[in-house]
């Protein structure tokens, strides 16, 4: 027999404690009504939920709408990831405190395709402003956030523990991928950003890099006595490849990356000198972390009592200023550049510029009749095919002298001609490389020295 009481409230005859029915009773809440909990609720047997529970903390789960790409999970609900086709990321929603996440293993495919928990911003999880990674077969994790300190913290988890992802994950410059290994190239200072590290299995938070400062800008002409001016030195060079990159480094590369961790670092790009009359420049330098290059130093202009300057490969001499400027400026092992070239005195009539040094090779010394031609730059495959840079510029031709050739093939301007007094060509963008050194019968300037380069490398998949 059934019976229905209808009153507003119902409280104990003493204490605190109300029982509602006997041990072994069931007690139905109907379709389409809501029980409110404003206060909390101890549960020590079994919930039984077959609607949405609000404030037990309960998950709903999501058991038609199986997950098969990346998507961003909504609060209190629960998903099956099926991964069969690819690793998927769960994006997390915005943290509110008691707010409960669960995830599960649909396809027991996390070994082989990994499921990564990727927080909201700047969030945390497990105190750490980090990716999480799942690769266990058939795992499962409920997570709840707690608050802004410590994030979401995993409650259960059928693996009992979270681990950051195997290989390393950023973001910043233009990204391009080759096989398994993910790119960041710069071209304009900007940020790498590493929202997370890898652990040993995926060869750790190490990257490989490549650092090119801007090159020196070319020395300026002395047209009344047809003297050229010297190269402009390139920028320096510096390589460092991991131990689980696979790419063919140049010849000054360091035997080891550089390790990162979860944060920002500022990419520097120098740009590259100039080689106007009375303010020829060095080449600005690039920095990645506690990877410094230094800029080029610009080649010597006679007609301005200018000598040519050190850097991170030296500027060529010229005609009464014969020294070269030197490489490696500051000093790092390996080296990161060349010596400029030095410039003879012979008869007045052959007054031509030495060519400014490369990250390989000293710059070319000029003979009696032509300029000296540019060091040799370095070519490395750390973008996934052999690029050359930081080519050194080429010396200005003297009277009835010849031009020296610029490293062109490694971004290196020419030396201007001798004939027509032409201006030194400019090192190409983004190379490195140096200016060529003016040409010495009619006034002109020498190039401008090319623009640096950073390049970031590492393992992101299997």
């Amino acid at each position: 027999m059934a019976s229905e009481i209808k009153v507003n409230k119902v409280s104990p005859a003493t204490g605190t404690a109300l029982q509602i029915s006997d041990s072994g009773d069931t007690v139905t809440l109907p379709s389409g009504a809501t029980l409110t909990i404003a206060g909390t609720a101890n549960v020590t047997g079994t919930l039984s939920n077959n609607g949405t529970a609000t404030g037990f903390g309960a998950i709903d789960w999501q058991t038609s709408d199986v997950k098969t790409s990346t998507f961003t999970a909504v609060a209190g609900k629960g998903y099956f990831v099926n991964t069969t086709g690819g690793a998927i990321t769960v994006n997390l929603p915005a943290g509110s405190a008691g707010t409960q996440i669960g995830l599960v293993d649909y396809a027991g495919t996390w070994d082989t395709n990994a499921c990564t928990i990727a927080p909201n911003g700047s969030e945390k999880i497990e105190g750490v402003t980090q990716d999480i990674e799942l690769e266990n077969e058939r795992e499962s994790i409920t997570l709840i956030y707690q608050d802004s300190t410590q994030g979401w913290i995993a409650i259960s988890n059928s693996d009992g523990k979270v681990t950051n992802p195997k290989y390393i994950s950023a973001s910043g410059g233009t990204e391009t991928t080759s096989g398994n290994f993910k790119i960041h190239t710069f071209t304009s200072s900007g940020t790498f950003t590493v929202s997370s590290v890898g652990n040993s299995a995926g060869g750790g938070a190490v990257v490989s890099y490549q650092v090119v400062a801007g090159g020196g800008g070319g020395g300026t002409n002395n047209p009344a006595s047809s003297t050229g001016g010297g190269g402009g030195g390139a920028g320096g060079y510096r390589e460092g490849k991991a131990s689980n990159d696979s790419y063919t480094a140049s010849p000054l590369n360091a035997p080891a990356g550089l390790t990162v961790s979860a944060q920002g670092y500022p990419i520097t790009i120098g740009g590259g000198g100039t080689g106007t009359p009375g303010a020829t420049t060095e080449g600005g330098a690039s920095v990645f972390s506690t990877i410094s290059s230094a800029g080029g130093g610009y080649g010597a202009s006679y007609n301005q009592g200018v000598n040519a300057s050190a850097g991170g490969s030296g500027g060529g001499g010229a005609y009464a200023r014969t020294t070269g400027g030197s490489g490696n400026t500051p000093p790092v092992s390996p080296p990161q550049g060349s010596d400029g070239g030095t410039a003879s005195r012979p008869a007045p009539s052959f007054r031509a510029g030495a060519g400014g040094g490369g990250a390989t090779a000293v710059g070319g010394n000029t003979n009696p009749l032509s300029g000296g031609h540019a060091g040799a730059g370095a070519t490395s495959s750390i973008t996934g095919s052999p690029v050359g840079l930081a080519g050194g510029g080429g010396g200005g031709g003297g009277q009835f002298g010849d031009a020296g050739g610029g490293d062109g093939a490694n971004g290196g301007g020419n030396g201007g001609t001798n004939n027509s007094g032409s201006p030194g060509s400019s090192g190409t963008a983004n190379t490195g490389g140096g200016g060529g050194g003016a040409g010495g019968q009619a006034a002109s300037n020498g190039g401008a020295g090319g623009s640096g380069k950073v390049v970031i490398r590492y393992k992101y998949q299997n």
